[in-house]
């Protein structure tokens, strides 16, 4: 089966494929990734106050409503810990950026094609359960200053997979984490 993103298109793969990116949208496809980056979990500055689901929230996980779909994201994406970080990169050998890691595995494991980049996968109308009601196979979205830069899949245990930043490679963090906690922006359920 074929890997690529369809921007802008949720839902089953399509039977046929598509053609060739054209080169405007080629270049609308990166003027989107340069605004879309991923980031890491830069050191927390001694005393500042963590925010956000750390403060008080209890993270209970949930049974996912498609818990077989769900098992099959979470062991695809728990496979893929240890791939290195590449901007732009959606491809197990090419490595992978946090928006190309989470299409890679919708796509292999679930057949749901997801946009190319974090915010536009923020813009889908899904389900957008509470901290406290998480459940394995949600994604995870992350905020600063109201815009969503980064994104995860959460796996249970008030843990997520994701790919952070460059030098890096994905791996899984904690959502209590104080950087984490503090750019917590909310979730998007796919999966039922």
């Amino acid at each position: 089966m074929a890997s690529a993103h369809y921007p802008g298109r949720f839902g089953p793969a399509p039977v046929r494929g598509r053609p060739a990116l054209s080169f405007p949208f080629a270049n609308l496809l990166l003027a989107g990734l340069l605004l879309a980056g991923c980031a890491g979990a830069p050191e927390r500055r001694a005393g500042a106050p963590a925010r956000g689901i750390g403060e008080g929230i209890r993270i209970t996980d949930v049974s996912p409503d498609d818990p077989a779909r769900a098992n099959d994201v979470l062991m695809r994406a728990l496979g893929l810990v240890g791939t290195p970080y590449r901007w732009g990169g959606n491809t197990p050998e090419g490595g992978f950026d946090c928006s190309g890691l989470v299409g890679f595995v919708f796509l292999d494991a679930a057949n749901v094609y997801l946009p190319r980049t974090t915010r536009e996968i923020a813009r889908h109308r899904a389900k957008s359960p509470p901290p406290d009601r998480l459940a394995p196979g949600d994604l995870v979205l992350f905020a600063n200053r109201g815009q969503v830069f980064h994104i995860g899949i959460y796996v249970g245990e008030g843990r997520f997979v994701h790919a952070p930043s460059t030098g890096g490679t994905v791996r899984l963090d904690r959502l209590d984490n104080p950087y984490w906690s503090r750019h917590y922006a909310g979730a998007r359920r796919l999966l039922d």
